[in-house]
């Protein structure tokens, strides 16, 4: 019973970062899902999976884990690289890229 500690990215409706700062406990499934032949639906008799546990910070996170004898991995966050651009760089005389239209 291994359990994954990540900080879940932004999903791509969001355009803040509301739901990404906290981390969140789950378990890596232990058995396959199976597909019932006659409707196509999907099951898994790993009732782990289906747990997620919500935490404030990482350090709760593994206490929790620790506490409970849970094994346990820590996945990085991956931060967004962004580049501070001015409105007036489109307008730069010494622009790099040059217009497309």
């Amino acid at each position: 019973m291994v359990a994954k500690i990540y900080r879940p990215a932004k999903t791509a409706m969001q355009s803040g970062k509301s739901n990404s700062q906290e981390w969140v406990l789950s378990h890596d499934p232990q058995s396959p899902r199976n597909v019932e032949p006659l409707m196509g639906y999907t099951s898994s008799s790993d009732m782990l999976s289906q747990i997620t546990l919500k935490f404030a910070t990482k350090e709760l996170a593994i206490d929790y884990a620790e506490r409970n004898e849970i094994e346990y991995y820590v996945s990085k966050p991956h931060e967004t690289k962004r580049r501070q651009v001015s409105y007036s760089d489109n307008f730069s005389h010494d622009r790099k890229i040059s217009w497309t239209h």
